[in-house]
């Protein structure tokens, strides 16, 4: 698990400093503080998306990174083998591993954790934190779902469902909902008061590999595995009284692996981010499903995970070259383009 700080300079786009905490672990989720800084040369020249006009800097992790969430428009937390859930505009985040167990942090604390959660019999692959941080969500390949109590670390609700093994969690804003994906294909709500399903929606073709559920709570969308085209879609559905399918954003051509709600300021319209095993980050027009722009990184291998850094400013995980720092550039229309990886 890594600590990433970025200090994107708003009035030079071109200057990225970061500061690094790196911590890694095999089985289990730990913590270490040891500092590297990096500054980019002033004046690379812009380009266009396709051009590999970007800082390379040596890589935070040694493997595969599988997860980045942001905490602040500042710091981010990013995970090899780990599945991390932040608290926003806090200093505290959760970490689960393979060693079935869910581990609470704080940044400015000590490097062992605050808090641990122990109650999965399998690898523990979903996270969600209420609103309020009172409470806790945890999901498992055991087919479990469980509702923690965040200060006491006790567990305070349990529900199983046969065949649902867990792969996202993520709790609607304002709610007491928790929204759901599985590789049974199957997209759940949960009530947390009691932990009990409140709807499930129409069952895909494909497992359902990630989740997101829009600021105002009203809409969600979720992200199908796939090959060849075939699956490798995301769906935005409504999260209110009719729950319906809305629309299909389909043009990658493996896993859709994370998707997110881009911030209003982006553009004149409603717009989403997709990425993919294929390599490839691509934005949409959310209401019509046109892909407004697809960035191509090649060499990057499988890109795992999406997350809003700033307003202009999103994160990206990757199997091959660590993390992508990209930024959104309205100079030629809506475009994305590679400011660092490291």
């Amino acid at each position: 698990m890594l600590l990433l700080r970025c200090h994107l300079k708003q009035a030079s786009p071109q200057k990225v400093l970061c500061r690094f905490c790196a911590a890694m672990g095999k089985l289990q989720s730990k913590l270490k503080h040891s500092t590297y800084r990096y500054s980019s040369p002033d004046g690379f020249i812009k380009e266009r998306m396709q051009t590999k006009a970007f800082q390379q800097y040596s890589p935070a992790h040694v493997d595969a990174v599988s997860v980045v969430a942001a905490l602040n428009s500042d710091l981010c937390v990013s995970g090899g083998k780990d599945k991390i859930a932040c608290i926003h505009k806090s200093n505290q985040f959760f970490s689960a591993s393979r060693d079935k167990m869910v581990m609470m942090w704080e940044l400015q604390g000590p490097s062992q954790p605050r808090q641990q959660f122990s109650g999965h019999a399998m690898v523990v692959t979903g996270l969600a934190v209420s609103p309020d941080s009172s409470q806790l969500c945890t999901g498992s390949r055991d087919n479990t779902l469980l509702l923690w109590d965040v200060g006491t670390g006790q567990c305070v609700e349990k529900a199983s469902v046969s065949r649902n093994l867990v792969t996202h969690l993520c709790w609607v804003p304002r709610e007491p909902y928790i929204l759901q994906t599985s590789e049974d294909k199957t997209i759940r709500l949960w009530d947390s008061r009691g932990l009990q399903i409140a709807h499930t929606f129409p069952a895909k073709q494909h497992i359902q590999t990630y989740c997101e559920v829009s600021e105002d709570g009203h809409r969600c969308i979720s992200c199908s595995s796939g090959f060849g085209g075939e699956g490798c879609e995301a769906t935005l559905w409504d999260l209110r009284q009719t729950r319906n399918r809305i629309c299909e954003y389909k043009g990658h051509f493996q896993t859709v692996a994370s998707c997110v709600f881009l911030p209003r300021a982006l553009a004149s319209m409603p717009v989403i981010a997709t990425s993919s095993h294929d390599c490839k980050v691509k934005i949409w027009n959310e209401d019509t499903g046109v892909c407004l722009f697809t960035l191509s990184l090649d060499g990057s291998g499988p890109l795992t995970s999406l997350a809003v850094a700033d307003t202009i400013s999103l994160l990206c995980a990757s199997f091959s070259r660590g993390i992508h720092l990209l930024r959104v550039d309205h100079s030629r229309g809506l475009e994305l383009r590679e400011v660092a990886a490291f």
